[in-house]
């Protein structure tokens, strides 16, 4: 039981870092600014990994790469700490912290996806409706491009959540079978 409650703070806290360092990545590369709400709150989580990061990882071709160095380094720790709690598994940690970090990085895609249909539902004037759509279109034209809206009703995030899910699915019978 002690492990499970250790497990499950351990994966709240890496998943928010990492989800942060992510977040803070993906949003530099669309340009968004960082003044409002959402971007104010990636600064909090990741800001005292990844200025420090910067000093050491330079950008490359347009991607913060000490954002994506946080992330991992965030998984790195999570899972280390997992593995001296169960005095075992050191030499699955590598493969670990990859499909942790993907793993995260697809649930947040997600999550992503399901806020701006949620918000996209109800008239707001708010300034994370208008973030949100500007981080999952992206991931919503392409889909909107091949599956036109039917009856007004727009099937996108529909489409986009299940081929993450199937993601996840593919995620996790691989890194079955690299663990096992």
């Amino acid at each position: 039981m002690l492990y499970e409650i250790a497990s499950f703070l351990l994966n709240v806290a890496g998943g928010l870092i990492t989800g942060a360092c992510l977040l803070r990545l993906y949003m530099q590369r669309r340009r968004v600014p960082f003044g409002n709400p959402m971007g104010q709150m990636v600064f909090v989580f990741s800001d005292w990994l990844v200025l420090p990061l910067r000093k050491l990882v330079p950008a490359l071709g347009g991607w913060d790469a000490a954002c994506l160095v946080g992330a991992v380094l965030a998984q790195l720790a999570q899972y280390l700490a997992l593995m001296l709690l169960l005095g075992s598994g050191l030499s699955l940690l590598p493969w670990l912290v990859v499909f942790g970090t993907v793993r995260v990085a697809v649930w947040g895609l997600m999550l992503l996806v399901i806020l701006h249909a949620v918000l996209s539902w109800v008239p707001t004037r708010s300034s994370i409706a208008g973030l949100l759509a500007l981080l999952a279109e992206p991931l919503l034209a392409p889909v909107r491009r091949l599956l036109p809206a039917m009856g007004g009703v727009d099937l996108s995030p529909l489409i986009v959540l299940v081929l993450l899910q199937v993601c996840l699915i593919v995620l996790g019978n691989l890194q079955r079978g690299a663990l096992f």
